[in-house]
């Protein structure tokens, strides 16, 4: 076996591609290629923030496993990501033996991962529920990479969850809920879903809010926002907008909920013509939605349960199910509607100390 860094060479870009389609398959491929490629060709907008060290392992000719390390400026941490590998524990050693190697030559103290490059593109392992088809969001992989990331060292320092919630009854009361939502609207707040012609600004402003919330989460790192709204632009095409709800106190915004439609992988490929009209069919009717984002300003405590009234309310009007997307142990949102909740995805992020 034989290990290639590289960096612009057009075969070992296809050949790191490609990987993914060798494992995965149509319908659980969540890898956007054509923003993998950006990345790899150094024409991302978050390539600034960052280095990349790009590796292929071939046995023979065959590519069987691939990872990239992330270093950034004043961090002592190298972070692995974009890992993929065939279901061989010999290969798997190969791989992280060899980063491991790469990131003390670098002199870190610990390599935290997976992490895609950043916070703000994809990080976290699932390890549980493979038999279900991978939700718009979320962070997937083979079911065997959590064995093959603790055989060689890694251990767990943080999790998550996501909740799969039941259709939401005609009949169903959350009282707390409704409580923090009439006490929220008696105060002044006010609670609504952006108009399109405000998605530009409301997302800039979500920005100034997401990173005083999110500043504490473990492999945080700021960006500008114009690179923020460079990759919450297409979200634009994707979200029904009554399925988002932005709270503002005095005219300054201080809470958000934001969910999409789960498209499930078709939006990770709309280069294909086919995949793009049932991106926009699921658009006007959805099947289920995927609750992604939630967070108020520490200076407004129980707000978050106010905005959950809200989406509570236009899920019950849909008469759908959805997904409380990726919560870390020990926030609140882990466990709101519990009477909802019909099962949990489970996902890690591991370290290695150097």
């Amino acid at each position: 076996m034989k290990i290639v860094e590289f960096n612009n060479e057009k075969k070992y870009v296809n050949d790191f591609l490609r990987l993914p389609k060798m494992l995965y398959s149509i319908e659980d491929n969540m890898e956007n290629s054509e923003e993998i490629k950006k990345l790899l060709l150094g024409k991302h907008s978050l390539n600034k923030y960052f280095k990349l060290f790009k590796y292929i392992l071939y046995d023979n000719s065959k590519v069987v496993g691939r990872f990239i390390l992330t270093k950034y400026p004043k961090d002592n941490t190298i972070y692995i990501g974009f890992f993929e590998c065939i279901n061989n524990k010999e290969v798997a050693k190969v791989l992280f033996d060899y980063a491991e190697k790469k990131a003390k030559e670098k002199k870190a103290s610990r390599i935290v991962g997976p992490v895609d490059a950043s916070f703000w593109l994809k990080y976290r392992l699932k390890i549980n529920l493979f038999d279900k088809r991978p939700y718009t969001g979320e962070p997937y992989n083979k079911s065997y990479y959590f064995d093959l990331f603790k055989d060689n060292g890694y251990k767990v320092i943080e999790h998550y969850t996501s909740n799969i919630y039941d259709v939401v009854g005609i009949n169903y009361k959350n009282e707390k809920f409704e409580e923090h939502f009439r006490t929220f609207i008696d105060k002044g707040y006010v609670i609504k879903s952006p108009r399109i012609d405000e998605y530009d600004k409301t997302i800039e402003r979500l920005y100034y809010l997401l990173t005083e919330l999110y500043s504490d989460f473990p492999i945080y790192k700021n960006i500008s926002v114009d690179d923020f709204l460079e990759i919450f632009k297409s979200y634009k095409l994707i979200i029904n907008l009554n399925m988002v709800k932005m709270a503002y106190y005095k005219g300054e915004l201080v809470g958000f909920f934001v969910s999409v439609p789960n498209y499930n992988n078709l939006v990770y490929h709309v280069n294909n013509p086919i995949n793009l009209f049932k991106v926009l069919s699921l658009k006007k009717k959805p099947k289920e939605y995927v609750l992604l984002y939630m967070g108020a300003s520490y200076e407004h405590r129980g707000l978050g349960k106010a905005l959950a009234s809200s989406i509570t309310e236009e899920l019950r009007v849909s008469k759908l199910p959805s997904i409380g997307a990726l919560a870390r142990d020990g926030k609140i949102t882990q466990n709101y509607a519990e009477d909802l909740i019909e099962t949990r995805y489970e996902y890690v992020l591991l370290e290695k100390k150097l």
